[in-house]
């Protein structure tokens, strides 16, 4: 039994969707496998098509930069032979030849790939500059690029531009400049503007086949990593399932092996592993079995010769009086030991029927106040002895629940019990509540307490917190453990909770008619221990399981329909 509070229950994984949470390590493995791979592939292929198209790039733009460089050699030739053969004309003839020259040379090389401008530097007459078109390639020329012509008058100088076509879109271009110095013509820089047009149309189609294909291959490793995804993840699933079905306690659930790989030798080794806990869960089961009903016979077998010792205990006690006194000391523990034996013994039967699944309740319609007050009655001597101070909150609202009385007052009074001798002469805190669906008691002492980590195993047969020290009152260490099932029986709960060197508090917690699923408790479990808090007054129905400090808690009704809405907010 936890002592967390029942209420917090998930669903089965089967019973909901697939739902991928913000953790991508609980995302489905196909699914992530997947997407690992195509994340991957997408990044490869992005790089690769990024270096091919780099690479296509520089290849088409070399290529073209020296057919560029060959052509530009053949016209500064031409150039010289003609304005060698009109160095001795007039400047208006010499003029038109230049004018037809730049003319005949621009437009060349495929349509208008190439545009020419001739500035004069130097010359013997009056020659103006002059190109193959408009005024708008000499804006191409700036400063810098002419001055570089300049100091490197014996070779070519290039670089890359951009032109503006008549659509208006900026298309690539290579300009280059070279000085060409002719005797007795003069000196020219000759500057020429090379389409780029074809490469880059050329560059475009290549980077649309590589898209192509990378979009192409992108969905084969798609639908690749999706096949070996399903061929991974199906033996999984298949060994997920039986592990299931294992755990739901089918333990004949094996794994469909076929082949010889590795997953196939994790289905067999799976399979091994079932057929032997299987094995060893059988021999448990035949030994619990064996147990059972070694305790159960043993403790009718002892009832014959216990009865007869206690009436021979029956008879020293009542003779006790005209003993000698060391006798009537033996005759008062024999006593208190048979009577304590006949408690072991009855609940080692109790033990054995819950065990064999023979408990049965005889449930009749019962006032929990009333069960209280009459276990109450029952613990008062006890209580007054140990000097422990009973402070008893009992609700004000309906309490009546179909339970088997007979089981419910031995719950109640093992929990009084168990909280007075532990009391250390401290006041032990009893209180009922009760709301719609469930009504509930907590017995609180203030004594030693235990450790939530003890919490867990407290209603565990004959475990005991500190194994060192005896018990003051008797007992068998079976009182928790048959309180438990007893409280399962009801399908309720018996929780328990506290803090070392504070105090324990024990919750019980029962539907109004057994067979109804508990979802919460009338009655907080953890709760401070302050024994301040206890003389002053309060309401009847406090608070259900509200994680707060007492000073927050809301304030209550005293109205009946307060009264009844006392259950968790």
């Amino acid at each position: 039994m936890s002592t967390s509070d029942h209420a917090e229950r998930r669903p089965a994984p089967e019973a909901t969707g697939m739902v991928l949470g913000p953790d991508p390590r609980s995302w489905p493995l196909a699914l992530r496998v997947v997407l690992v791979t195509t994340l991957l592939s997408i990044v490869a292929l992005l790089a690769v098509g990024a270096y091919l198209s780099s690479v296509i790039a520089d290849g088409l733009y070399e290529q073209r930069r020296d057919r560029v460089l060959e052509e530009t050699l053949e016209v500064t030739s031409d150039l010289t032979d003609t304005l060698t053969q009109v160095s001795g004309a007039t400047t208006t003839q010499h003029q038109d030849a230049v004018r037809a020259f730049v003319q005949s040379s621009g437009g060349q090389g495929g349509g208008d790939r190439r545009e020419v401008a001739l500035v004069p530097v130097e010359t013997t007459g009056n020659v103006f500059p002059v190109a193959s078109s408009d005024g708008t390639l000499f804006d191409e020329v700036d400063a810098e690029f002419a001055a570089a012509v300049a100091e490197n008058p014996e070779t070519m100088s290039w670089r890359s531009i951009g032109r503006e076509n008549p659509s208006g879109r900026v298309d690539p271009a290579l300009l280059v400049g070279t000085r060409v110095i002719v005797p007795g013509a003069g000196s020219y820089d000759l500057y020429l503007v090379y389409s780029m047009q074809e490469e880059q149309e050329t560059l475009a189609f290549v980077q649309r086949v590589i898209l192509g294909g990378g979009g192409v291959l992108m969905a084969l490793i798609i639908g690749i990593g999706t096949v070996v995804a399903r061929l991974v993840t199906t033996p999984l699933k298949r060994a997920a399932l039986a592990a299931e079905k294992m755990a739901a306690g089918d333990l004949t659930s094996r794994v469909e092996v076929s082949g010889a790989d590795e997953l196939a030798r994790v289905g067999q080794s799976f399979n091994h592993m079932a057929r032997s806990l299987e094995q060893k869960v059988d021999d448990l089961t035949e030994l619990s079995h064996l147990q059972q009903r070694f305790v159960s016979d043993v403790s009718h077998e002892l009832r014959t010769p216990l009865t007869t010792i206690r009436m021979a205990s029956s008879v020293l006690d009542s003779q006790r009086a005209e003993l000698p006194g060391e006798l009537q000391r033996t005759v008062e523990l024999l006593v208190a030991q048979v009577e304590r034996f006949d408690v072991l013994l009855g609940d080692l039967l109790e033990i054995s029927r819950f065990d064999a699944g023979a408990a049965e309740l005889e449930a009749h319609r019962e006032d929990l106040n009333a069960l209280m007050e009459r276990a109450l009655d029952d613990v008062r001597p006890l209580a007054a002895a140990r000097g422990c101070r009973l402070e008893v909150q009992l609700s004000g609202v309906d309490v009546r629940a179909v339970v088997d009385a007979r089981r419910i007052d031995r719950v109640l009074r093992n929990l009084l019990t168990n909280a007075i001798e532990h009391g250390a002469g401290h006041p032990v805190l009893v209180q009922t509540g009760a709301d719609d669906e469930a009504v509930a008691v907590v017995v609180q002492d203030f004594g030693r307490g235990i450790s939530p980590e003890d919490a867990q195993h407290v209603f565990d047969r004959f475990w005991r917190a500190d194994p060192s020290r005896a018990r003051t009152i008797g007992g068998t260490g079976l009182g928790l453990s048959i309180s438990v099932e007893d409280a399962r029986l009801h399908d309720g709960w018996l929780q328990a909770w506290g803090q070392e060197g504070e105090g324990a508090v024990f919750r019980l917690t029962l539907p109004r008619r057994p067979g109804a699923v508990l979802t919460r408790s009338p009655l907080r479990l953890e709760r401070p221990f302050d024994l301040r808090a206890m003389e002053a007054p309060g309401s009847a129905t406090p608070t259900g399981e509200i994680r707060i400090d007492p000073g927050q808690l809301p304030s209550l009704e005293d109205d009946h329909d307060a009264e009844q809405s006392g259950g968790e907010r």
